[in-house]
Order: structure tokens, then sequence, then C-alpha cells
């Protein structure tokens, strides 16, 4: 089996020492930075915005995971790709126009990821998935970190893993919310490739071992 990807999110790091944070994930066995983006209308949070993004790139060595959870993805896409983001993932239900949405990122030379909150069936993307090169399902509803995880999501991810099967699709599954220890290595084998996880790197007292840990799950 192969490792995991694992990209630790920066909601739950100290934004008040923010070069630290990022430095640290660059020297822990971390694969991707994940970076989330709120507007408070999406969903009932704000975070950061387009100059923190371009401030973390200017530390960061490993690739920026940005997801978007905010309406009107379509007139940002192209500043925070410009920020410094490589990959730019956009909410479905945010989207009344996904394909062009994709289409978008791609133009742009980000790769394409689509996110689906816990109600959203991954059905919905079965007529752009062989488009799309990541999709994250949100295993807690979207806006605040440390929530309980939603069990729902292995039954989730084995559809998706069908889905990409059967349209020959390379997307990756990224599993953003309430990633631990406990559940890790069963969202793997259900067929997740990318592990988002923020309390419980941060929180630890060591942070760089718990990313460690994640990376050693087989």
């Amino acid at each position: 089996m192969k490792k995991p990807i694992v990209a630790p999110s920066l909601l739950a790091s100290d934004f008040a020492n923010l070069e630290r944070e990022v430095k640290m994930i660059n020297d822990s066995e971390a694969d991707w930075m994940h970076v989330d983006i709120m507007d408070g209308v999406f969903v009932p949070n704000f975070s950061i915005g387009i100059p923190v993004v371009e401030a973390i790139k200017r530390h960061a060595k490993k690739t920026l995971d940005v997801h978007l959870m905010i309406v009107q993805p379509e007139r940002y896409v192209e500043a925070f790709c410009k920020a410094g983001a490589e990959i730019i993932s956009v909410h479905a239900e945010a989207c009344d126009h996904l394909h062009r949405n994709i289409q978008q990122i791609k133009q742009l030379g980000c790769r394409a990821g689509v996110a689906l909150n816990p109600h959203t069936p991954v059905s919905i993307l079965e007529n752009i998935i062989a488009d799309i090169d990541l999709v994250v399902i949100m295993s807690v509803n979207p806006g605040f970190g440390g929530q309980k995880f939603i069990e729902n999501t292995y039954r989730k991810i084995e559809q998706l893993k069908k889905l990409i099967v059967d349209h020959h699709s390379s997307a990756l599954i990224e599993i953003d919310g309430g990633v631990n220890q406990d559940n890790a290595k069963l969202l793997l084998d259900k067929g997740a490739d990318v592990l988002v996880a923020g309390n419980f790197v941060f929180s630890s007292p060591d942070p760089k071992g718990v990313i460690a840990r994640l990376k050693g799950i087989n």
C-alpha cells in the first residue's frame, strides 16, 4: 500500500506565529500544506485571504493545497493562483457551472479539485470526474476546526472510489475534517489518498511526530 499524502491544515495553526508553523511543516514529512479560505457566506466563519496566502508562499517549500469555501469562487481563483496556490478546490455546492470552474482552474496552470459537503452525494460528480485532479470529501461540516468526524464518510469514499475507477479518472481522494490516528488507517483502506489534519497536528506537543505517524500508516 502506498503511503498517504499528508496535508496539515493551517487553519488550526497559530496565526500569530504563521512563519514558524509553515517552517515546521517544511521540516516535517508532510507533502502539502492545506489552506482553508472562508468568506462568512458559504460557511459561517472567516479565515485568511489572498495577502496571507502570498505570505505563506514566501516561506512554504511544500505544495499549497487551497480549499475555497466561498461563494462565486470564479471571481478569486486567478488571484489565489497568482498568490501561490498549486491546487485549488471549489465546492460543488457553490458553483452553478462546475465544469467551467474546473476549466478555469486548469487554464491557470493549477490542479483542480472539487469539495463535497457531508450531505452532498458523490454522484453529483459523475459527468465531471474524469476532468478533476482531486475530490475533497468533507468529513465534518465546513467552517470550523475540531469537529467530530462523520462516520458516513467511509461509505462515501467507497462510492467515490468506484466512480473514479468506472470513469478511468486519476482523481485523488482527500479527506478533510476530524482525521486522527484512530481513523486514518480505515480511511486509507477504503481508498483515501490525502489526509488533511488540523487540530490533531497542531494541538500536539510534537506536531512533526504526529505528521510522521500519519505518513507511516500502511
